[in-house]
């Protein structure tokens, strides 16, 4: 794909749903702007005024007010011509110091595990192993013997003491009576203790699983460390949560993500009884945020059968399959063409093999259902274009559902130059998320070496060949802070300013990429452009609202700014 176009919607046409209201009430109402008395007034729900509003549409970038009726957006324009409808019952809000933005989109996250992540331990923002160690010590001393010591979010690279991965060692001496499982940060590999590996019956002898990998000390024991596929095995021992707690995380995940300033998340990999359960919470109006989601490869069959589900006011969609490929970086488990500067191997693939995936692939095709894979090594992502551009010959566009499908690459971290221009013929979609951009300052440079950073994190060369790039945050493995995911695209730069030798501040993207990136590029990624991630008339009433206005403040200072309103189909689901 070499450009990228959205269809306009008539104003005109439009505007001819507009009812006019009574000037009497144009008067009377407690609300009215007496500069909207000598026009005729114009019926809408809510106005937002004296303000900059930026809008992600290149016809009107920057507009000054919007007025809204019901869900939709029927007004964009100046501060003038907005009075007409600052009339009757209108809410009319006065924006001054607020910055108004298309509703922020997050590309890739799991609203389930957002939700949790205050019910279980959190080892994130740790700064040393040893604190790590004792906040497990602290939380296992209250877990009843016999049940699981459950947790995430450690992560060895942002210790100053030791940085090395946890092992059993650090943790049996006070688990010998109760098992643990606890995902690193990224969560594709785990801490294990003797315990879990006992009750999962792991040995010296026990193989790897397919498209995982148990961690060895030097004589052939299992570490307690377990990569990719290996952790479903203790994830199955691991009694599962109830469908209370499941919605309860799912409706706390959309509240929490509200507050941050996402009006819709895209979740990659959302197994059925969360699908079902997000119809339940659909139906008692308890969605803060739109979602729209993809099931796990696992159940694709499943999704063949019940076929994509999208709700009337398009606040929930499933239309997608989530597939693995690789590891991640960070646990030395993303597929890479050499091996790795700081190992003697090259990572690992085949969480889910060729022979598994291409019937899906072909049958995705003629259904209209999206993929979207997570690869992050250069060779998972040379192999995965070879197994899409094989099933795009298979299956030609009159056999097709969509003749461009927008399929996607979830990740995408390591891309050799050729496959970035393989990846722009085929019409594939990087889906990317700038925290891991600048998180990965702290090892990239050291597992990868000097000339393939080059083209790690390869943000504005993807934009420079034509592509679009889907913006996200991965949480709960990043914060999932909107302000983080365009502070680290546009600065390219630790949170605290400082960067590193080699790592190309020229692949930061512009501002109004930026603004693209959580807004329109994210609404094209899930097939909802002509309905939402612009402010344009006829579209979904979805905004973001700072106190900063991001495009032109200091870098430094878009971590400073404040979500105080968030928006989804005219209804304002949060409000500082």
């Amino acid at each position: 794909m070499t450009t990228f176009t959205m269809k306009s919607i008539g104003i005109l046409a439009f505007s001819m749903l507009i009812t006019a209201c009574d000037n009497a009430n144009e008067t009377s109402a407690s609300n009215t702007s007496p500069l909207a008395t000598a026009q005729s007034c114009q019926q809408a729900n809510m106005v937002m005024h004296n303000t900059t509003i930026y809008t992600a549409n290149d016809e009107q970038a920057i507009a000054q007010a919007v007025a809204i009726l019901g869900e939709k957006i029927i007004f964009v324009g100046s501060n003038e011509d907005a009075k007409k409808y600052m009339c009757g019952n209108a809410n009319v809000m006065d924006m001054a110091g607020k910055y108004v933005y298309a509703g922020f989109s997050d590309s890739h996250q799991h609203v389930e595990g957002v939700g949790q992540r205050p019910k279980t331990l959190s080892l994130f923002g740790i700064t040393t192993l040893a604190e790590t160690r004792e906040k497990i010590k602290a939380f296992a001393q209250n877990v009843p013997a016999g049940n699981w010591v459950e947790g995430r979010g450690w992560i060895e690279r942002e210790w100053t003491d030791e940085q090395r991965f946890l092992n059993k060692h650090d943790v049996d001496p006070f688990t010998a009576n109760k098992p643990l499982f606890m995902p690193r940060a990224d969560g594709v590999s785990a801490l294990v203790n003797s315990k879990a590996l006992a009750l999962a019956g792991i040995t010296k002898d026990s193989p790897d699983p397919q498209g995982g990998k148990f961690e060895r000390d030097q004589n052939g024991e299992p570490t307690g460390y377990v990569l990719a596929t290996a952790m479903e095995i203790f994830r199955a021992l691991i009694p599962p949560k109830t469908k209370a707690y499941i919605k309860d995380s799912l409706v706390q995940g959309m509240a929490q993500n509200a507050k941050l300033g996402w009006t819709a998340t895209q979740d990659a990999g959302m197994p059925f009884i969360n699908v079902d359960l997000m119809q339940e919470i659909h139906q008692q109006g308890n969605m803060a945020t739109r979602i729209y989601a993809a099931a796990n490869v696992q159940e694709a069959a499943l999704m063949f059968s019940r076929k994509r589900e999208v709700t009337p006011d398009n606040m929930f969609d499933l239309r997608g399959i989530k597939v693995y490929i690789d590891g991640t970086l960070g646990s030395r488990g993303a597929a890479l063409i050499e091996n790795y500067a700081d190992a003697p191997h090259n990572g690992f693939m085949n969480r889910t093999t060729q022979e598994e995936l291409e019937p899906i692939l072909r049958k995705a095709l003629r259904e209209g259902i999206q993929i979207q894979t997570h690869v992050i090594g250069d060779r998972a992502v040379k192999t995965l274009l070879d197994w899409y551009e094989a099933a795009f010959n298979d299956v030609p566009e009159s056999e097709r559902a969509v003749a461009q499908p927008r399929w996607r690459l979830e990740h995408a971290q390591i891309i050799r130059p050729q496959d970035q221009a393989r990846l722009v013929s085929l019409g594939i979609l990087p889906s990317m998320q700038p925290s891991h951009g600048i998180g990965d300052l702290n090892f990239a440079p050291a597992r990868l070496g000097t000339e393939r950073l080059a083209h790690a994190y390869p943000w504005q060369q993807l934009i420079d060949r034509g592509s679009i790039i889907l913006g996200g945050s991965d949480a709960p493995v990043e914060v999932g802070d909107p302000r983080i995911e365009f502070y680290a695209a546009v600065a390219r730069k630790r949170l605290d300013g400082t960067s590193g030798d080699g790592w190309h501040a020229e692949l930061a993207v512009s501002r109004q990429s930026a603004l693209k990136m959580f807004t329109i590029w994210p609404a094209y990624g899930a097939f909802q452009e002509d309905i939402r991630g612009s402010v344009e008339v006829g579209k979904y009433a979805d905004f973001t609202i700072f106190n900063k206005d991001l495009m032109t403040t200091p870098e430094a200072e878009i971590l400073q700014s404040e979500n105080v309103m968030t928006i989804v189909g005219g209804r304002i689901t949060y409000q500082k």
